[in-house]
């Protein structure tokens, strides 16, 4: 039997241009599936039923938050998208290969699926067991494609928190779902407009 040596490995950067969209697409879906099952897997340990955060007293001020939330992130993307550098937010190509050429339907799927799916692990499995603190450095870092830039990192940061606060404030996974869903379909249909490939 022959053995692997872990110092031979090698991590290759991926040129997000030799991804054809399928694969990319996949990966997504199987990526937002596995974060699923994952936080089905943290509440079974910390014998939590995931259910009673899905229940709403009152929509319209959970839907609010989540509008009100959704619109400042966008504005500050807006802002910060005017006054710094486009090599900053780079993101090494893989949102434009997502949405440019998306049909809007595919981007409101995309967009809730990866909702749903976050949301459900970081607001509602991992934030119950480390506050939103360190749910936010933990859903920073799992955005490596962002870690190459510190204000992104620290916007990916922000929007985390925030999500947790409105999550804390509003007592329902509905508001940040709502919130995530909306940040990603209007910056994927921001990027379909534009033309972007």
């Amino acid at each position: 039997m022959k053995k692997i040596r872990l110092r031979n490995l090698k991590i290759k950067p991926i040129d997000i241009d030799s991804v054809d969209e399928r694969l990319l697409l996949i990966n997504l879906y199987m990526t937002q599936g596995l974060t699923l099952v994952v936080s089905l897997i943290v509440f079974a340990i910390q014998l939590k039923n995931p259910l009673p955060m899905l229940s709403v007293a009152e929509w319209k001020p959970a839907l609010l938050w989540g509008l009100g939330f959704a619109a400042a992130v966008v504005g500050a993307d807006l802002l910060i998208s005017r006054w710094v550098p486009e090599e900053v937010g780079d993101d090494g190509g893989v949102n434009k290969k997502l949405f440019a050429g998306r049909a809007v339907w595919h981007i409101a799927v995309l967009s809730a699926v990866v909702a749903f799916c976050e949301e459900m692990l970081f607001r509602g499995a991992i934030q119950l067991a480390w506050g939103p603190y360190w749910t936010s450095i933990l859903f920073a870092a799992i955005h490596v494609r962002y870690l190459r830039h510190w204000l992104m990192t620290g916007l990916v940061f922000s929007i985390s928190y925030g999500l947790g606060f409105i999550y804390d404030w509003t007592g329902t996974l509905w508001c940040p779902i709502f919130a995530h869903f909306l940040i990603d379909f209007i910056m994927g249909m921001m990027i379909r407009l534009r033309g972007d490939t």
